[in-house]
């Protein structure tokens, strides 16, 4: 069986304040997007041995035991019995991007397994283990476009804004460690809520919706502002660093002419 988990930008991120557990409170909407991995699964030869992982694609810097996908087998072991599994994930999301890979590739598997060995794990138990996992995995159970609050596990749907909207999607092949970011930034409430500001068209969003790790990545890495910059002479909308970064998504009406110079950083794009 073979499973397509897919990456999210974040239409704005605003850190909120610093939490007594040591995690964050943010406000963001999550938007689906169609950039995906390849998740395959089959049961192993060997019911006495030990799940396994082969990962190809895009390298992702860590032993494939310490994959994220691994961890959410483990999880789900220690309360529910299913078989010894073979896994294959080949990466097409780039690592440390802001995309959301890993975490959408380990809720595709909580998901896949709790339905294919009928499990029977209800949704909030599911969601449960993926905010032990991540604080955007919750995101990826439902993955329609949400308001997020909280760690990002407090979720609410959203009309989906940006339908029939086309979006570039560019990363510089640097990967930005989130600890970092969290660390270079100013926790602050908003003065008005990301559920307002989308109501607005898209062109206006740029005086108006921002990401709080942007400025710090931009400062640390003159690319990624670069890559902005580009995307807006090519007739963006809007243009944001999704998440923590590295990548850059530009909003337009239709199929922009992009420069040469730009393309090459161009990882997906398409209709929305």
């Amino acid at each position: 069986m073979i499973f397509f988990p897919n990456a999210k930008i974040n239409i704005g991120l605003r850190i909120t304040g610093k939490r007594p557990d040591g995690f964050h409170d943010l406000e963001t909407v999550f938007y689906p997007v169609m950039l995906s991995d390849a998740l395959e699964f089959v049961i192993s030869d060997n019911s006495a041995g030990k799940d396994s992982i082969t990962v190809t694609g895009i390298e992702t810097g860590s032993e494939p035991e310490n994959n994220l996908v691994i961890k959410a087998v483990n999880r789900l072991r220690a309360i529910a019995a299913f078989p010894v599994l073979n896994i294959h994930l080949h990466k097409g999301i780039p690592v440390g991007a802001g995309l959301g890979g890993g975490s959408s590739d380990a809720t595709c598997m909580l998901k896949v397994l709790n339905r294919h060995f009928e499990l029977n794990l209800d949704h909030g138990v599911l969601m449960d283990i993926a905010l032990e996992l991540g604080s955007d995995c919750p995101f990826f159970i439902e993955c329609v476009p949400a308001y997020a609050t909280g760690r990002g596990e407090i979720l609410t749907p959203v009309k989906p804004v940006l339908a029939g909207y086309y979006l570039v999607l560019v990363n510089p092949g640097i990967g930005i460690n989130t600890g970092a970011a969290f660390r270079n930034c100013s926790p602050a409430l908003p003065s008005t809520s990301l559920t307002d500001l989308i109501q607005s068209p898209p062109e206006e969003w740029k005086s108006t919706i921002i990401n709080d790790f942007e400025a710090y990545a931009i400062k640390e890495y003159p690319i990624i502002g670069y890559l902005k910059e580009e995307l807006y002479r090519s007739d963006a909308l809007f243009s944001l660093m999704s998440g923590s970064g590295s990548s850059v998504y530009g909003i337009f009406r239709s199929k922009p002419e992009l420069s040469t110079e730009i393309r090459k950083f161009v990882i997906w794009e398409g209709i929305l």
